[in-house]
Order: C-alpha cells, then sequence, then structure tokens
C-alpha cells in the first residue's frame, strides 16, 4: 500500500511546485516579454531608445490597454477553494484520493488561467506589434523634425549673429553720425571764421595794393638813387683804399714817432718805485725820504729823491751829533709809496707797444729783499685787479693793441715761457707732472745755425691769446719759484725769474712781418754780504745763494757798461741771467730798470747800494734802436 501511494505522493509534490509557481508569479506588465508556453513565441522587445514623440504614443497605447483579471495566487500548501463559498475543510493524510481530486481541480483551474494568460499574451503582441509601428513612423517623423530644428536653431543663430553684426554696425553708423556732425559743426564755425577772415584778406589786399602802388612810385625814385648811391660807393671804395694806404703810412709814421719819443726818453731808463710801510713797521723819521717837485712845480711827476742818513760814528767838535747827510738821486721817473700799480703801468705803457711794433724790451725790477720787487712784476695775491702787475697789465694792453690792429690787417701770435736761473742753474717754472724739479736739465742754446734767436732747451713755450691763460701761467710759476727765509724777509725769491713773450706780427696784405721778445724780469734780493758774519750750517746754502745772485748782479751791470761804452766785447756768457737776456741788452733793444728801495731806516744801507747801482745805470746811453722788421 506504502509502495502503491509512494508515486502518488511524488506526483502530489510535482503538482504543488508547480502550483507554487503558477501562485508566486506576479502579473507581468504590459510591456514586458511574456514566457512560450505551449509553442508559442516570444514577442519582440520593445526598442529602449525612442524620440519623444514614440515613447509618449506607447505610454498612450499601453494606457488603453486594460488587462483582464487575474486570478489571486495561492499560497503553497494551501487547500483547494471550496465552490460556494464555504471554506475548504483540510482532508486527512490518509485521503489521498481526495487530495488528489483537489489537485486535479487545481490544475484544471491553472490550465483556464494559462489559457488566459495566454490570450491575454496574444493581445499585448499584437498590441506591442502596432505600438513598435507607430513608434517607427514617430521615430521617422522625430528625426525628419530634429534635422528641421537643427536647420530652424543654425539659421536662429546666424540670425542672431548678423542681429549683433548689425547692431554694432548701427552703433558705429550712429558714432560717425555724431563725429561727422561735430565735423560739420566745426567746419561750419570755420567757414564763419574763413569768410570773416576773407573779408579781412579782401580789405587787406586792397590796403596792399595801394601800398604797391606807392611803392611802386617808390621804388621808381630809389632805383635812381641806387645808381646814385652805387656810383658814390665806388667813390667811397677807392677813397676808402686811398685812406687805408693813408692810414699804414701813418701807422708806420706812427711807429716811427714813437720810437724816436722813447729815445728821446731814453733807450735806457731807470724808474725808482718806493713801497709803502707794512703793517707791524716802523714809521720812518720825518725827513728821511723827500720827493722834491720837478721843473714845473707839483703838477709835474716826480724825478729826484732825497735819503737822508744819520752817523752815529761821526760828530762835531762840541761832541753833539753830526747832522745826517743826505743824498740826491735823480731817476727817469720816481714813483713814492702812494703810486698805485695803474698809475706804474701807465708810465711804461708805451714801452710794451714798442715791443708790438717789433722792437725788444726789457724791464727789470731791482731792488733788495723785501722791497716790493715780485709785487711790481707779478702784483699781490687774492686776483684783486687793483693790485696786479706788470706782467698781467703788459699782456692784456698787448692783446687790447693786437685786436685794434686786426683791423688793420695785421695779425699777431703770443708765445710766453718763464724760467728762473737759481745757483747758475736755469729752471723751467712751467714744468709740470714729472718734468717738476728738472731744471737742471734746461740750457741756453741757439735756435739753429747761424741764429742769433736764443731759446732754453726742455723749457715749455706756451701759445696764449687771453688773461685767463696768462693767469694760469703766472699760477703754476709761483708755486714753482725757489723761495727761502732770509734775515731782510720771510719769503724771499732767492732767484732770478725770467718771463719772455716772442712776438710775431704779419701784414698778409702788404708782407709785412715784424717780431719782437718782452722781457720781463724779476731780479733776485741784492743783500751784500758781511764778512765778520759768522754762518751756521743752515745757513752756508743762502750763503752760496746770495754769492751767485750777487755775481749775477755784478755781471748785468758790466755788461750794460760794455754796451753803454761801445766796448767790442760784451761779456753776456759771465752769467747764465745775461746770456738769456742778450738779445733784449742790445743796442737794438729798449730797457727799463725799476729800482725798488724800502722805506725804512733800518734799510737805509742797502737802499743806498741799490740807488747808486741804479743811477750808475741811468747814466749809460745806448745806441739807436731798430725794429725787427722782414
Amino acid at each position: 500500500m506504502e509502495d502503491a501511494l509512494e508515486p502518488e505522493k511524488k506526483r502530489t509534490r510535482g503538482l504543488d511546485t508547480v502550483a507554487k509557481i503558477a501562485t508566486s508569479r506576479p502579473r507581468a506588465p504590459a510591456l514586458t516579454t511574456v514566457p512560450q508556453t505551449q509553442g508559442q513565441t516570444t514577442a519582440p522587445k520593445v526598442p529602449k531608445k525612442t524620440g519623444p514623440r514614440c515613447s509618449t504614443a506607447v505610454a498612450t497605447a499601453l494606457k488603453n490597454q486594460k488587462p483582464g483579471p487575474a486570478a489571486p495566487a495561492q499560497k503553497p500548501g494551501a487547500a483547494a477553494p471550496v465552490l460556494g463559498g464555504r471554506k475548504p475543510t483540510k482532508r486527512p493524510a490518509w485521503d489521498l484520493k481526495g487530495q488528489l481530486c483537489d489537485l486535479n481541480a487545481e490544475l484544471k483551474c491553472c490550465r483556464e488561467r494559462t489559457q488566459t494568460l495566454d490570450q491575454e499574451n496574444q493581445q499585448l503582441q499584437d498590441q506591442l506589434r502596432e505600438a513598435q509601428q507607430q513608434a517607427k513612423s514617430l521615430g521617422a517623423e522625430c528625426r525628419t523634425l530634429e534635422g528641421e530644428l537643427a536647420r530652424a536653431q543654425a539659421q536662429a543663430e546666424q540670425g542672431q549673429q548678423e542681429l549683433g553684426n548689425l547692431r554694432a554696425r548701427v552703433l558705429e553708423l550712429e558714432e560717425q553720425l555724431g563725429t561727422q556732425q561735430g565735423l560739420v559743426q566745426e567746419l561750419q564755425k570755420e567757414q564763419l571764421g574763413l569768410q570773416e577772415e576773407r573779408r579781412g584778406l579782401a580789405a587787406r589786399l586792397e590796403e596792399q595794393e595801394r601800398r604797391l602802388q606807392a611803392s611802386e612810385a617808390a621804388l621808381s625814385g630809389s632805383q635812381a638813387e641806387v645808381a646814385s648811391l652805387r656810383q658814390e660807393a665806388t667813390t667811397q671804395a677807392a677813397l676808402l683804399v686811398e685812406q687805408g694806404e693813408r692810414l699804414h703810412g701813418l701807422e708806420m709814421e706812427r711807429r716811427r714817432l714813437h720810437n724816436q719819443l722813447q729815445e728821446l726818453k731814453g733807450n735806457i731808463r731807470v724808474f725808482c718805485r718806493v713801497r709803502p710801510v707794512l703793517p707791524g713797521e716802523p714809521t720812518p723819521p720825518p725827513g728821511f725820504l723827500l720827493f722834491p717837485s720837478g721843473p714845473g712845480g707839483p703838477s709835474d711827476p716826480p724825478t729826484r729823491l732825497s735819503l737822508s742818513r744819520s752817523d752815529e760814528r761821526r760828530g762835531t767838535l762840541s761832541g753833539a751829533p753830526a747832522p745826517p747827510t743826505r743824498h740826491d738821486f735823480s731817476f727817469d721817473r720816481v714813483f713814492p709809496p702812494g703810486s698805485g700799480q695803474d698809475e706804474v703801468f701807465e708810465e711804461i705803457a708805451m714801452l710794451i707797444q714798442s715791443a708790438l711794433d717789433g722792437y725788444p724790451v726789457c724791464i727789470f725790477a731791482y731792488g733788495q729783499t723785501g722791497s716790493g720787487k715780485t709785487f711790481t712784476m707779478e702784483g699781490g695775491p687774492g686776483g684783486d685787479p687793483q693790485v696786479e702787475g706788470l706782467i698781467p697789465r703788459a699782456l692784456r694792453h698787448l692783446f687790447s693793441v693786437a685786436q685794434e690792429l686786426g683791423g688793420q690787417g695785421w695779425t699777431y701770435s703770443f708765445v710766453a715761457s718763464y724760467v728762473e736761473i737759481y745757483n747758475e742753474t736755469v729752471r723751467d717754472l712751467l714744468a709740470t707732472g714729472t718734468r717738476k724739479g728738472q731744471g737742471g736739465e734746461c740750457e741756453i742754446r741757439r735756435a739753429g745755425p747761424g741764429s742769433e734767436e736764443l731759446t732754453v732747451t726742455n723749457a715749455r713755450y706756451v701759445s696764449v691769446s687771453c688773461e685767463k691763460e696768462v693767469e694760469a701761467l703766472l699760477h703754476l710759476a709761483h708755486q714753482n719759484r725757489a723761495v727761502a727765509r732770509t734775515a731782510q724777509n720771510e719769503r724771499s725769491s732767492r732767484s732770478h725769474s725770467v718771463f719772455q713773450l716772442q712776438i710775431s706780427g704779419e701784414h698778409a696784405g702788404r708782407g709785412l712781418q715784424c717780431g719782437a721778445p718782452l722781457s720781463l724780469v724779476d731780479l733776485a734780493g741784492s743783500e751784500r754780504l758781511d764778512p765778520g758774519l759768522t754762518l751756521g750750517p743752515g745757513e752756508r746754502e743762502r750763503l752760496r745763494e746770495t754769492q751767485a745772485i750777487n755775481s749775477s748782479l755784478s755781471t748785468l751791470g758790466l755788461v750794460i757798461m760794455a754796451l753803454s761804452n761801445k766796448e767790442s766785447h760784451v761779456p753776456y756768457r759771465n752769467s747764465k741771467l745775461t746770456y738769456l737776456l742778450q738779445n733784449s741788452l742790445g743796442g737794438s733793444a729798449k730797457m727799463l730798470m725799476f729800482v725798488n728801495i724800502s722805506p725804512l731806516e733800518e734799510n737805509v744801507s742797502e737802499s743806498l747800494n741799490s740807488l747808486r747801482f741804479a743811477s750808475k745805470v741811468n747814466q749809460c746811453v745806448i745806441g739807436t734802436a731798430q725794429a725787427n722788421r722782414k
């Protein structure tokens, strides 16, 4: 019995399983695939990607399709439903036949339900095929509309771009219109101004035409006047040539008369200058220095000097001191202590002019240390124009006169040199840099074979053309000059300084040339040696300097005496000073000596020696000077 029921249990378990599957499967949605049952084919799947219109159509079709009623699923193991609404009773386990009947009834219901579902599935597949066809048509229509939409969007973008371009063009045209309107307004204003100007020009034109007519009338008169003036200009040109010839003749005559005047004054002249008393120095006693008036009275420049000297060693028989001895001297000109630098230069300005005319000129400053020689020649410190010396004043005068003569066709050039003679050694005062202190290398030589012109080797010859250049040279020479402290002065020049200016003039139109040296010499201090003076080691150098200075000054006196006596031999070579100034001391030269003396009574002995030497020079007469012309 159990073996017979075993296959029946397996069949019942299989039916329960089918019932469970049938009751537990949910109802398929409207657009899902229905599984193939009893030889039926599965409906094709709906395409996932469709256009918006296709999706809308499918959704509408499915919404309109109403699915049939589905039987509710039963729980597994539940009893078969009982007709009539009765609640089925659970069959006992032993009632296999009843259970089989229930299963058969349930299977029948399932088959009926399956058949119903197949019908619904067939209907849904038909609807799906219609929806797919409708979706295909709608997709084609959608693609067509999308193409049209893309073209419409492109046309819209192009229209927007053209609209933007048109708006920009409209703005640009509006701006141009505003500019053009502004220009039109400006042009209208300018047109009004031009019209006003045209009216003014028209009035001026009428005025100019009237003036032109008057000018034409005046021109005709002026032409006649120009012809007359041209004729007069021709006459004036001929007269100018005649006046030029006459002016040249007068210039030559002036030079001749100027030279005669200088010769009448003497080709060798001596001026005496007494320096003023300096602050801190004792005042000389009354009557120590007297300046007697000339023949014309006080209005005449003084030419005499009287110096009194008291000798304590002399006395009278009564024991009273002897009266002072008076010494009288006469020179070409005497300058008292109150005489200024301008007054002194005014007296020698004509002599400086002779150098420009072609005559050698030499001016000395002679005297003891501290008598004012360097002040006379170079001037005082500080650059004060009132105390400028003879050298800067002489060159300023030469530059001025040379510029005036340039209007007559003369051109001048000036070359300056400045040397000192220290212990019979020539030094260049214009040396700069490494050449300083090498004065021993300078020697006096002839300029060339057969030449009478002397030159100093290794010395600087500087072309000058203005006062500033001369000032620079004087400043450099003042720094390089040998000075030392002596018993007479805190700062004494221990050398002879010789400033020479070679003057060259040319008149190209007449082929005339002239040249002459101007020598301005500041001699070293002339102090006598005291034989009884005991010298220490530090004073021996000063002694050698003094001996060399006095030797050269003595040679200068001998040279002047030999020239005056017309001796055949003149001892120029006995001293470097006289040898260097040889061409400025001869018969064709003009010489002037300043004897500078101190106003102090303590220097009376040296003053008398200087005055006596100057008196001997003043008595000398040198031959007639001749200009160096070619």
